[in-house]
């Protein structure tokens, strides 16, 4: 199990998907987070702007109100790793002097002109996520040739890209983006093809959890009732090569991947 790292997801934002605003006032989304490192989450990412299909932008004033009181009052009583989930290069900056470790970003460091140059001088591990299009269109017909290959290839150039500007290789994630302008098919060739994004030599994070794709799969089923897909989804990965999970059920989570390492191991 000690292989795996497990990220609880913390939105503090009233549309996110799956809770949207259950936790969009601080202290509750503090409660949170702290129940899920209580659950085994190593990581917690706080959101304060919803990358949903078909999501609106929210003003960057608005997004660090959200999150930076947050990350405050979670590393007073933590000593879980803080990832900020975000575009802008603003928010990544507050969070970041409020207490945040890693910098989860969708857009691969590309939203903003000195998104690059500020990872660097924030020298924090970023996530590079793959994503075609942006959230407000990217569902609309996302369209690929070879799906693993592409997304493969274009996390490749945006890690090249991250090292020559200063960001060093050891301080780089990469998540193919499940659901980030992808069809079920691409979803499903994704998950099982991810042994291909591990020859880029960066730590591999997948989050699948609790997405739409799963009801398409089986029954249409709201977001909070698609455990079982979402934890097939990480063992998926787990097997091929993925050792990081952006989850929302922790401790389902975290026993599927006790039980999983126990198999393999014995």
């Amino acid at each position: 199990m000690s292989s795996f790292q497990i990220m609880g997801i913390v939105n503090v934002t009233p549309d996110s998907f799956s809770d949207g605003g259950r936790y969009s006032e601080a202290a509750r989304a503090v409660e949170h987070g702290l129940q899920l490192v209580e659950e085994g989450a190593h990581i917690l990412d706080i959101g304060g702007e919803s990358t949903r299909p078909g999501a609106d932008d929210v003003p960057v004033e608005e997004e660090i109100a959200r999150v930076v009181p947050v990350i405050e009052g979670l590393v007073k009583h933590t000593s879980a790793t803080i990832s900020i989930d975000t575009r802008k290069p603003v928010v990544a900056r507050a969070a970041h002097a409020a207490g945040a470790h890693i910098w989860n970003d969708v857009s691969a460091l590309t939203w903003a002109d000195d998104s690059l140059e500020s990872a660097a001088e924030l020298a924090m591990p970023v996530v590079l996520m793959h994503a075609q299009g942006d959230p407000k269109t990217m569902q609309q017909n996302p369209v690929y040739g070879d799906v693993v290959e592409e997304v493969t290839g274009w996390l490749g150039e945006r890690i090249e890209a991250c090292i020559a500007g200063g960001l060093p290789k050891d301080r780089l994630i990469v998540d193919p983006g499940i659901g980030f302008g992808k069809t079920v098919a691409h979803n499903l060739a994704l998950l099982a093809g991810l042994d291909r994004l591990t020859t880029l030599g960066c730590p591999v994070l997948l989050g699948a959890s609790r997405k739409r794709f799963i009801s398409a799969i089986d029954r249409d089923m709201p977001a909070n009732d698609r455990l079982g897909g979402s934890i097939a989804s990480v063992l998926a990965g787990a097997s091929r090569g993925a050792t990081m999970f952006r989850v929302h059920d922790v401790a389902a989570t975290r026993q599927a991947l006790a039980m999983f390492s126990a198999i393999e191991s014995h």
